[in-house]
């Protein structure tokens, strides 16, 4: 069996996150491999992987704060709110000013509600949107509730007549960049789609430690892992025991915490519950 860990590698463009999932599983000789949120094909940059046991981490990793670098092309809209869409609409943007641009992308810092695109993951009855989308269908997306922690606007640039903005984003898990590009476009009258997305961060895994070489890839541990994804506690042999048996804990957590046996081994994850915190996921038995 191989070993359980976290992989984190550097996706290239043109592949789909499904695509790096079978070439990490041929690599490590397992079938147990998951990821941690999509990247789509054009996107590069930061893709946490799950291998054997730590697949079950995968779930918590979500729910982390992810920075991102893109590219806006303003001046046209597309049917995918990207540059893999059609264009459905053109309006010059060259003559918008840096401080028009800049203004308005300050409306999407902080706690916003966001229309996912057409084209995303989400799930519709069972049917994903994108499959729907692209199968013909009307397809229409509640508006959730983001965080957007920091946007900050880079160099523009004009290219006839569309401007093409630098975005740095730090964000909560299910923001959608090429929402933002799309929602921009709009509030400045012209349209807007992103041409370029790469993910930097998600949670404390970042494109220093990522693997470029899907055939040379670098395990994190799982004890390593869960130290470095959540608050940690290291517990006492009696505390360790309980863990072992599912039991809940007398001990007061604020937030989800990985816990550890004496020597270290990562035990599980605990969830506070008043003054007393409850197993999340047990990952020895």
């Amino acid at each position: 069996m191989a070993a359980s860990g976290l992989v984190v590698v550097d996706k290239p463009a043109g592949m789909t996150s499904h695509d790096v999932v079978a070439r990490v599983r041929r690599t490590m000789g397992t079938r147990k491999v998951g990821h941690a949120g999509t990247l789509d094909p054009m996107a590069t940059g930061v893709l946490v992987l799950g291998v054997e046991r730590a697949t079950r981490l995968l779930g918590h990793l979500m729910l982390t704060e992810k920075t991102y670098a893109a590219i806006v092309r303003l001046g046209a809209g597309t049917t995918t709110d990207d540059a893999e869409g059609e264009v459905v609409a053109t309006t010059p943007a060259a003559h918008l000013s840096d401080e028009d641009v800049r203004a308005a992308l300050t409306a999407f810092e902080g706690e916003i509600e966001q229309v996912p695109s057409t084209v995303s993951a989400i799930k519709i009855d069972g049917k994903r949107a994108y499959a729907r989308a692209r199968a013909g269908e009307e397809v229409e997306l509640a508006a959730r509730a983001v965080t957007i922690h920091a946007i900050e606007a880079g160099d523009l640039r004009r290219e006839g007549d569309f401007l093409d903005l630098e975005v740095r984003v730090t964000c909560s898990s299910g923001t959608y960049i090429r929402a933002i590009a799309r929602d921009l476009g709009a509030a400045l009258g012209v349209g807007g789609h992103l041409t370029a997305l790469r993910r930097h961060s998600v949670g404390p895994f970042t494109l220093e430690g990522a693997d470029a070489d899907l055939d040379r890839l670098s395990l994190v541990s799982l004890d390593e892992a869960a130290r470095a994804s959540f608050p940690s506690y290291d517990l006492d042999a009696e505390q360790a025991q309980d863990v072992r048996y599912g039991r809940a804990l007398p001990l007061r957590f604020d937030a989800l915490t990985a816990v550890f046996a004496p020597g270290g081994e990562f035990l599980a994850l605990y969830k506070p519950d008043g003054d007393r915190a409850r197993p999340a996921a047990v990952f020895v038995g």
